[in-house]
């Protein structure tokens, strides 16, 4: 069996450009062995939380001692730190900016190890693009990592206290449901909820969405009703049901949820038990 070590690699990069080759190029420079898996480049431009949800939903699924190689970096030249947190069963490279909060969330903070990438001995170039720190130092830093570079090696420790958290609204617990809000929205035009599966303790519930989203809530909330499948409701119809990765969507069957209720992230939704 193959020990070949993969980098994954999410950024906001799109395809229409050469930053995504340039960054593996960069890779390969340092080690082309190691093996390259994209997770996605669509990320909206400098959508934080769409970067948050769609790392911390495709982590889980890849061997121990993967490098994730996350880029979307609204700060790319300021003061926000480069960093490399080692975790139990992997590694994340890229902005402190709270891209990683999703992975995080649930981990002992005492079992991480943080380090801001100073070091650059371990970067492309001495003096980094302000604009491209994909290129100059995530993605070689990213690929030493892989190559067997030890995490205190290639910068100065930080207190994992410290890391930027991009936070969502809170899950509220009420006696009629659940109260949350939309972390992120897909390719399909699927809302996906903070509203975790587990949370969801009755069998019969509806959402509801303010879907004008206006300020007033009440008079312009809309019920979707819950179902299992996408094809639970008629064509064009609207229903929540819990998606693959555990939370509660909104979907539209053989449509998209976003366009008929415009719903943006962090907008609240509410779980309604019948």
């Amino acid at each position: 069996m193959s020990n070949q070590k993969i980098i994954t690699l999410l950024t906001d990069f799109g395809l229409k450009d050469v930053y995504v080759g340039v960054v593996k190029g960069v890779i390969a420079q340092v080690n082309p062995h190691l093996k390259v898996i994209d997770l996605t480049h669509e990320i909206p431009p400098q959508n934080l939380f769409a970067a948050r949800f769609c790392l911390h939903n495709a982590y889980p699924y890849f061997p121990p001692e993967t490098v994730h190689l996350a880029v979307v970096d609204p700060g790319v030249g300021s003061a926000r730190r480069a960093i490399a947190i080692q975790l139990p069963n992997g590694f994340l490279v890229g902005p402190d900016n709270g891209i990683f909060s999703g992975v995080l969330e649930n981990l002992e903070l005492q079992n991480i190890k943080v380090v801001a990438l100073t070091n650059s001995e371990y970067w492309q170039v001495e003096k980094p693009s302000r604009t491209f720190h994909g290129r100059d130092i995530f993605a070689p830093v990213a690929a030493h990592i892989s190559s067997g570079v030890k995490l205190e090696n290639l910068g100065e420790k930080i207190n994992p206290e410290s890391l930027v958290k991009l936070s969502l609204n809170n899950i509220t617990f009420t006696d009629s449901g659940i109260v949350g809000c939309v972390q992120h929205i897909d390719h399909f035009g699927n809302i996906i909820t903070n509203i975790y599966r587990s949370y969801i303790t009755k069998k019969n519930w509806s959402l509801i969405v303010n879907s004008n989203n206006n300020n007033d809530y009440f008079s312009s909330a809309q019920t979707i009703s819950s179902g299992n499948t996408y094809a639970d409701c008629q064509l064009g119809e609207l229903i929540a049901i819990i998606g693959s990765h555990g939370f509660v969507e909104i979907a539209a069957n053989g449509g998209s949820a976003e366009e008929q209720l415009n719903l943006k992230y962090r907008d609240k939704v509410e779980v309604y038990w019948l």
